[in-house]
């Protein structure tokens, strides 16, 4: 192995300041691209947020319990999850662009099986099938704005997280207009304006292509050998990944569902089985879907707990909140979505202070705030009635998600060598989104055994557990790399 190659595998640490690195010049603006990045990212967040309004009209008209509608976020999050890992190995052969293209038009034929579906097992498979292209898309996104150096980094970041929070805190308001207007189809559709809104990506394609050449390809064989050889795809590795992800979501809604003690034992031993292959194939292959050098990096796996976890208590919030204030109001889904506009309209707010609390704290002390915020949301919700306090408790949550989709992803490509920093990016966002289906399942198969305010406050303990780790579980060292250091070959 070269001394360049070892240089380049050293893990790096989350700096302490948030202190910028030194900029490249000639590199892409971080608001104009983050503008175009952000205006991408709408339509699959708007597929969370519309939904979450239209389940009681779902579960009334496909004669399913109310629970069982938790699968239409759940199946989204999970294949969400799941295509995150894979489309960063892509990243090694092709550009964020063509990463893109691809997740859009699964993003888009996903969404119009599910809205055609007659039954809610054929919702639920275009959700799957919608769910992996917008993983995908996710991917693309961050590959490109993590792509960009320092300060215009985390600008391209905030701004996508705005608009990731934003589109599916009004995805309540669109939802509620379309389930009120159109009908529960048309909101499951929506996503497939994708297509339209990809056009629009083409004046910025040069900067998306550039970016993946220097993200996904390194320094010629460099990245390919620190990616997988030629960048094959571990099909062990995401299997096993796969089942244990599934069987996890699947077991927590095993009785919301009403799924027979014979099958939900099956699950479970599939589930455990999956784990110990997941062990194993992380030893016996460094290289595989989860390389062991990435997940042992330091700090690596406590951002993603971290970040899982805020976003499985707003999850857990979006998908209880509409169907609360349409008890405590007595109206529909159009009334809850106008309600909930407010909440939404604090991730704008999240975004923009990000840049401003990372250039004075550190990246853990800002997560474990946010941690704190989705705590304090999830537990107004679980303890008070009333539109306000549910409208209240929302915008905290949102303000926690917001905020740790920007700091973490942008973190990320500081806590692994360079030539990682695809792999590392993408299996952040899979436990990120994991999380997002964690939250719905959890309520709801909580809330078939216990009232839903108790339901809703054992949820809070995971971000509890997130605000924990991220006070207690930081790394020790001290001070940035130095930028050849965390570069490893120009990009």
């Amino acid at each position: 192995m070269s001394q360049h190659t070892r240089q380049g595998t050293t893990p790096q640490t989350i700096p302490p300041g948030g202190a910028p690195a030194p900029e490249r010049t000639g590199a892409p603006d971080g608001r104009r691209l983050g503008l175009t990045l952000g205006m991408l990212v709408l339509p699959m967040y708007v597929a969370l947020g519309a939904p979450s309004v239209a389940l009681p009209a779902i579960g009334r008209a496909l004669a399913v319990p109310f629970g069982a509608t938790a699968w239409i976020l759940a199946a989204w999050s999970l294949t969400s999850a799941l295509a995150m890992p894979v489309a960063g190995r892509l990243l090694v052969r092709w550009s964020p662009f063509q990463v893109l293209v691809a997740g859009v038009v699964a993003l888009a034929a996903g969404s119009a099986l599910a809205g055609a579906g007659p039954t809610l097992s054929v919702v639920i498979v275009g959700r799957l099938i919608g769910g992996a292209g917008a993983g995908a898309t996710v991917i693309a996104v961050f590959a490109a704005a993590t792509a960009l150096p320092g300060r215009q980094r985390i600008r391209a970041l905030g701004i996508v997280a705005a608009a990731s929070a934003t589109a599916s805190g009004c995805g309540t308001l669109l939802g509620g207009a379309v389930t009120a207007w159109l009908g529960w189809r048309a909101v499951l559709a929506i996503p497939a304006l994708a297509l339209p809104l990809l056009l629009a990506a083409l004046p910025s394609r040069r900067a998306l292509t550039r970016s993946g050449s220097g993200s996904g390809s390194g320094s010629g064989s460099g990245s390919g050998e620190r990616n997988g050889s030629t960048g094959r795809l571990d099909i062990v590795g995401a299997a096993v990944l796969s089942v244990l992800a599934g069987s996890l979501i699947t077991l927590l809604q095993a009785h919301s569902v009403g799924l027979p003690a014979p099958v939900t034992l099956v699950v479970a031993a599939a589930g455990a089985l999956a784990a110990v292959g997941l062990w194993w194939r992380v030893r016996s292959t460094p290289d595989g879907f989860v390389p062991r050098r990435v997940i042992a990096s330091r700090g690596f796996l406590a951002a993603g707990l971290i970040g899982g976890t805020v976003f499985a208590g707003y999850y857990g919030v979006l998908f209880r909140a509409p169907s609360l204030i349409e008890q405590a109001t007595g109206g529909g889904p159009l009334e809850a979505g106008v309600l909930l506009v407010p909440a939404a309209a604090c991730s704008v707010l999240a975004g923009r202070l990000v840049g401003t609390l990372t250039d004075r704290f550190t990246g853990w002390q800002v997560s474990a705030g946010l941690a704190a915020l989705t705590v304090v949301g999830v537990l107004v919700v679980a303890l008070f009635t009333g539109p306000i306090p549910i409208v209240l408790g929302m915008a905290l949550t949102v303000c926690g998600f917001a905020g740790a989709q920007a700091v973490l992803v942008s973190l990320a490509p500081d806590l692994v060598a360079a030539d990682d920093r695809d792999t590392a990016q993408s299996l952040l966002n899979f436990m990120n989104a994991l999380g997002g289906g964690i939250g719905p399942a959890a309520v709801a198969g909580l809330s078939g055994i216990v009232p839903v305010p108790v339901a809703l406050a054992a949820l809070a303990a995971l971000p509890l557990a997130g605000l924990v780790l991220s006070l207690t579980r930081r790394p020790t060292a001290g001070r940035r790399p130095a930028p050849d250091a965390m570069r490893g070959s120009p990009r």
